[in-house]
Protein backbone atom coordinates (compact mmCIF):
# COMPACT_ATOMS: atom_id res chain seq x y z
CA UNK A 1 0.00 0.00 0.00
CA UNK A 2 1.45 3.47 -0.94
CA UNK A 3 0.32 6.58 0.62
CA UNK A 4 0.74 9.93 -1.23
CA UNK A 5 -0.98 12.84 0.67
CA UNK A 6 0.50 16.34 0.89
CA UNK A 7 1.07 18.06 4.32
CA UNK A 8 -2.02 19.24 5.71
CA UNK A 9 -4.52 17.92 3.01
CA UNK A 10 -8.05 17.10 3.36
CA UNK A 11 -8.09 13.83 1.70
CA UNK A 12 -6.20 10.46 2.55
CA UNK A 13 -4.53 8.86 -1.06
CA UNK A 14 -3.90 5.08 -0.79
CA UNK A 15 -3.08 3.12 -3.60
CA UNK A 16 -2.58 -0.69 -3.49
CA UNK A 17 -0.41 -3.25 -5.56
CA UNK A 18 -3.67 -4.07 -7.77
CA UNK A 19 -4.62 -0.67 -8.59
CA UNK A 20 -7.75 0.13 -5.96
CA UNK A 21 -7.21 3.91 -5.00
CA UNK A 22 -8.77 4.80 -1.39
CA UNK A 23 -9.38 8.33 -0.94
CA UNK A 24 -10.36 9.31 2.52
CA UNK A 25 -11.95 11.93 3.54
CA UNK A 26 -9.31 13.15 6.70
CA UNK A 27 -11.02 16.35 7.92
CA UNK A 28 -13.62 14.97 10.75
CA UNK A 29 -13.41 18.02 12.74
CA UNK A 30 -15.42 19.52 10.30
CA UNK A 31 -17.53 16.39 9.34
CA UNK A 32 -15.73 16.23 6.17
CA UNK A 33 -17.42 19.52 4.48
CA UNK A 34 -16.72 20.07 1.13
CA UNK A 35 -15.43 23.68 1.94
CA UNK A 36 -12.86 24.58 -1.25
CA UNK A 37 -9.65 23.12 0.24
CA UNK A 38 -11.65 19.50 0.15
CA UNK A 39 -12.89 20.02 -3.04
CA UNK A 40 -9.24 20.74 -4.50
CA UNK A 41 -7.97 17.93 -2.98
CA UNK A 42 -10.39 15.61 -4.39
CA UNK A 43 -10.47 17.29 -7.93
CA UNK A 44 -6.44 16.79 -7.93
CA UNK A 45 -6.72 13.19 -6.60
CA UNK A 46 -9.19 12.40 -9.50
CA UNK A 47 -7.69 13.87 -12.48
CA UNK A 48 -4.67 11.84 -11.44
CA UNK A 49 -6.61 8.52 -10.95
CA UNK A 50 -8.20 9.47 -14.93
CA UNK A 51 -4.46 9.32 -15.86
CA UNK A 52 -3.36 6.45 -14.07
CA UNK A 53 -3.84 2.94 -16.50
CA UNK A 54 -2.97 0.87 -13.45
CA UNK A 55 -6.07 2.11 -11.57
CA UNK A 56 -8.94 -0.34 -11.42
CA UNK A 57 -11.79 1.05 -8.72
CA UNK A 58 -11.69 3.97 -6.69
CA UNK A 59 -13.60 3.35 -2.83
CA UNK A 60 -14.61 7.06 -1.43
CA UNK A 61 -14.14 6.61 2.46
CA UNK A 62 -14.16 9.18 5.08
CA UNK A 63 -13.18 9.24 8.67
CA UNK A 64 -14.94 10.36 11.51
CA UNK A 65 -18.69 10.46 12.73
CA UNK A 66 -20.02 11.79 9.56
CA UNK A 67 -18.83 10.49 6.02
CA UNK A 68 -19.63 13.92 4.67
CA UNK A 69 -21.84 17.04 5.92
CA UNK A 70 -22.33 18.82 2.58
CA UNK A 71 -20.63 22.37 1.51
CA UNK A 72 -19.93 24.68 5.09
CA UNK A 73 -22.67 26.52 5.30
CA UNK A 74 -20.95 27.98 8.24
CA UNK A 75 -17.69 29.29 5.86
CA UNK A 76 -20.33 29.92 3.24
CA UNK A 77 -22.26 32.45 5.48
CA UNK A 78 -19.05 34.44 5.73
CA UNK A 79 -18.82 35.41 2.50
CA UNK A 80 -22.66 36.63 0.81
CA UNK A 81 -21.72 36.76 -2.74
CA UNK A 82 -23.52 35.23 -5.69
CA UNK A 83 -20.22 35.13 -7.70
CA UNK A 84 -18.21 33.16 -4.73
CA UNK A 85 -21.49 31.07 -4.45
CA UNK A 86 -21.77 30.40 -8.27
CA UNK A 87 -17.77 29.99 -8.55
CA UNK A 88 -17.64 27.25 -5.13
CA UNK A 89 -20.91 25.05 -6.37
CA UNK A 90 -19.51 25.17 -10.25
CA UNK A 91 -16.23 23.81 -8.41
CA UNK A 92 -17.89 20.90 -6.53
CA UNK A 93 -19.98 19.82 -9.75
CA UNK A 94 -16.36 19.43 -11.56
CA UNK A 95 -15.68 17.30 -9.21
CA UNK A 96 -18.98 15.08 -9.01
CA UNK A 97 -18.44 15.28 -13.22
CA UNK A 98 -14.95 13.72 -12.37
CA UNK A 99 -16.04 10.60 -10.64
CA UNK A 100 -18.73 10.46 -13.32
CA UNK A 101 -16.35 10.61 -16.20
CA UNK A 102 -13.81 8.58 -14.29
CA UNK A 103 -13.35 5.45 -16.28
CA UNK A 104 -13.08 2.70 -13.00
CA UNK A 105 -15.91 2.57 -10.97
CA UNK A 106 -16.06 4.73 -7.18
CA UNK A 107 -17.54 2.68 -4.51
CA UNK A 108 -18.70 5.26 -1.94
CA UNK A 109 -17.85 3.66 2.00
CA UNK A 110 -20.01 5.12 4.07
CA UNK A 111 -19.75 4.79 7.63
CA UNK A 112 -21.54 7.73 9.14
CA UNK A 113 -23.97 10.48 9.10
CA UNK A 114 -24.49 11.90 5.15
CA UNK A 115 -26.28 15.39 4.84
CA UNK A 116 -26.90 17.29 1.84
CA UNK A 117 -23.89 17.43 -0.80
CA UNK A 118 -22.58 14.66 0.96
CA UNK A 119 -25.94 13.13 -0.59
CA UNK A 120 -24.81 14.07 -3.95
CA UNK A 121 -21.28 12.64 -3.22
CA UNK A 122 -22.58 9.20 -2.53
CA UNK A 123 -25.57 9.36 -5.10
CA UNK A 124 -23.05 10.33 -7.71
CA UNK A 125 -20.49 7.24 -6.93
CA UNK A 126 -21.15 4.31 -9.19
CA UNK A 127 -21.93 1.79 -6.33
CA UNK A 128 -22.19 2.59 -2.40
CA UNK A 129 -21.90 -0.04 0.61
CA UNK A 130 -23.25 1.90 4.24
CA UNK A 131 -22.78 0.70 7.71
CA UNK A 132 -26.35 0.02 9.30
CA UNK A 133 -25.54 3.12 11.56
CA UNK A 134 -25.19 5.79 8.46
CA UNK A 135 -27.78 8.32 7.91
CA UNK A 136 -29.02 9.96 5.44
CA UNK A 137 -30.43 13.85 4.80
CA UNK A 138 -30.66 16.30 2.34
CA UNK A 139 -31.19 18.95 4.97
CA UNK A 140 -30.30 22.04 3.24
CA UNK A 141 -34.11 22.57 3.30
CA UNK A 142 -34.00 23.11 6.90
CA UNK A 143 -31.78 26.45 6.17
CA UNK A 144 -33.82 28.05 3.74
CA UNK A 145 -31.36 26.54 0.89
CA UNK A 146 -33.31 23.65 -1.57
CA UNK A 147 -30.50 21.02 -2.35
CA UNK A 148 -30.90 21.93 -6.11
CA UNK A 149 -27.45 20.47 -6.91
CA UNK A 150 -28.15 17.38 -4.73
CA UNK A 151 -31.10 16.76 -6.57
CA UNK A 152 -29.34 16.32 -10.10
CA UNK A 153 -27.98 12.65 -9.07
CA UNK A 154 -30.33 11.81 -6.03
CA UNK A 155 -33.18 11.71 -8.62
CA UNK A 156 -30.93 9.63 -11.45
CA UNK A 157 -30.42 6.98 -8.52
CA UNK A 158 -33.82 7.30 -6.44
CA UNK A 159 -37.51 6.70 -7.65
CA UNK A 160 -38.75 10.63 -8.05
CA UNK A 161 -41.34 10.70 -5.28
CA UNK A 162 -38.48 9.14 -2.55
CA UNK A 163 -36.19 11.46 -3.43
CA UNK A 164 -38.56 14.66 -3.48
CA UNK A 165 -39.59 13.40 -0.36
CA UNK A 166 -35.66 13.91 0.35
CA UNK A 167 -35.19 16.95 -0.92
CA UNK A 168 -38.64 18.86 0.87
CA UNK A 169 -38.57 17.70 4.26
CA UNK A 170 -35.25 17.31 4.74
CA UNK A 171 -36.04 14.08 7.03
CA UNK A 172 -33.24 11.44 7.56
CA UNK A 173 -33.54 8.34 6.34
CA UNK A 174 -31.35 4.68 7.42
CA UNK A 175 -29.25 2.70 5.77
CA UNK A 176 -31.87 0.19 4.95
CA UNK A 177 -34.33 2.85 3.77
CA UNK A 178 -31.52 4.04 1.57
CA UNK A 179 -30.82 0.59 0.00
CA UNK A 180 -34.55 0.42 -0.90
CA UNK A 181 -35.19 3.23 -2.37
CA UNK A 182 -31.77 2.97 -4.65
CA UNK A 183 -29.36 5.18 -2.67
CA UNK A 184 -26.81 2.54 -1.62
CA UNK A 185 -26.25 -0.77 -3.20
CA UNK A 186 -25.65 -2.65 0.43
CA UNK A 187 -25.43 -2.50 4.04
CA UNK A 188 -22.79 -3.91 6.63
CA UNK A 189 -22.86 -3.88 10.43
CA UNK A 190 -20.12 -1.61 11.33
CA UNK A 191 -17.28 -4.41 11.59
CA UNK A 192 -18.63 -5.89 8.34
CA UNK A 193 -18.38 -2.56 6.45
CA UNK A 194 -14.98 -3.14 5.00
CA UNK A 195 -15.26 -6.55 4.37
CA UNK A 196 -18.55 -5.89 1.93
CA UNK A 197 -16.79 -3.17 0.29
CA UNK A 198 -14.51 -5.68 -0.37
CA UNK A 199 -16.32 -8.05 -2.05
CA UNK A 200 -17.35 -5.34 -4.70
CA UNK A 201 -14.40 -4.47 -5.16
CA UNK A 202 -13.12 -8.43 -5.73
CA UNK A 203 -15.78 -8.71 -8.26
CA UNK A 204 -14.81 -5.58 -10.31
CA UNK A 205 -11.34 -6.58 -10.42
CA UNK A 206 -11.97 -9.85 -11.44
CA UNK A 207 -13.22 -8.66 -15.04
CA UNK A 208 -11.15 -6.94 -17.66
CA UNK A 209 -10.79 -3.33 -17.43
CA UNK A 210 -11.49 -2.07 -20.53
CA UNK A 211 -15.24 -3.71 -20.41
CA UNK A 212 -16.11 -2.12 -17.08
CA UNK A 213 -14.77 1.48 -18.23
CA UNK A 214 -17.04 1.10 -21.74
CA UNK A 215 -19.84 -0.30 -19.75
CA UNK A 216 -19.98 2.52 -17.39
CA UNK A 217 -19.42 5.38 -19.86
CA UNK A 218 -22.19 3.78 -22.11
CA UNK A 219 -24.84 3.00 -18.88
CA UNK A 220 -24.32 6.99 -18.46
CA UNK A 221 -24.49 7.95 -21.81
CA UNK A 222 -27.55 5.96 -22.54
CA UNK A 223 -29.74 6.52 -19.49
CA UNK A 224 -29.80 9.93 -21.41
CA UNK A 225 -31.12 9.40 -24.63
CA UNK A 226 -34.51 8.31 -25.54
CA UNK A 227 -34.78 4.27 -25.96
CA UNK A 228 -34.37 4.06 -29.82
CA UNK A 229 -31.21 6.19 -29.58
CA UNK A 230 -29.48 4.05 -26.76
CA UNK A 231 -30.12 0.85 -27.97
CA UNK A 232 -28.22 2.02 -31.22
CA UNK A 233 -25.33 3.45 -28.92
CA UNK A 234 -25.26 0.48 -27.21
CA UNK A 235 -25.42 -1.83 -30.05
CA UNK A 236 -22.31 0.35 -31.59
CA UNK A 237 -20.63 -0.13 -28.04
CA UNK A 238 -20.97 -4.10 -27.75
CA UNK A 239 -19.72 -3.95 -31.45
CA UNK A 240 -16.09 -2.14 -30.15
CA UNK A 241 -16.28 -3.93 -26.94
CA UNK A 242 -16.62 -7.40 -28.76
CA UNK A 243 -13.30 -6.13 -31.00
CA UNK A 244 -11.18 -5.76 -27.82
CA UNK A 245 -8.35 -8.53 -27.08
CA UNK A 246 -9.56 -9.43 -23.90
CA UNK A 247 -13.29 -9.86 -25.16
CA UNK A 248 -12.31 -12.18 -27.93
CA UNK A 249 -10.55 -14.42 -25.57
CA UNK A 250 -13.56 -14.60 -23.23
CA UNK A 251 -15.50 -15.55 -25.82
CA UNK A 252 -13.42 -18.39 -27.26
CA UNK A 253 -13.22 -19.35 -23.33
CA UNK A 254 -16.66 -19.61 -23.59
CA UNK A 255 -16.70 -21.74 -26.80
CA UNK A 256 -14.00 -23.90 -25.51
CA UNK A 257 -15.75 -24.68 -21.85
CA UNK A 258 -12.59 -22.70 -19.91
CA UNK A 259 -12.01 -20.44 -17.56
CA UNK A 260 -10.45 -17.05 -19.64
CA UNK A 261 -6.82 -16.57 -19.56
CA UNK A 262 -7.23 -13.01 -18.98
CA UNK A 263 -3.36 -12.68 -18.14
CA UNK A 264 -2.23 -13.56 -21.08
CA UNK A 265 -3.78 -10.61 -22.80
CA UNK A 266 -3.09 -7.43 -20.24
CA UNK A 267 -5.67 -8.17 -17.95
CA UNK A 268 -6.36 -9.49 -14.45
CA UNK A 269 -6.99 -13.27 -14.64
CA UNK A 270 -10.34 -14.31 -12.93
CA UNK A 271 -10.59 -15.35 -9.01
CA UNK A 272 -11.25 -19.02 -10.45
CA UNK A 273 -8.14 -19.13 -12.50
CA UNK A 274 -6.07 -17.89 -9.82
Amino acid sequence: MTTTTPAHSPLRTDRDARGVVTLTLADPARFNALGEPMLAALQQALDAIARDEGARVVVLAAEGKAFCAGHDLKAMAQRPEQAYYQKLFAQCSRVMLAIHRLPVPVIARVQGITTAAGCQLVAQCDLAVASETARFATSGIHYGLFCATPSVPLVRNMPAKQAMEMLLTGDFIDARTAQAQGLVNRVATPDGLDAEVESLVAAILDKPRAAVAMGKALVYQQRELGIDAAYQLAGQAMALNMMDEAAQEGARAFAEKRVPAWKAVGETPPLAAR
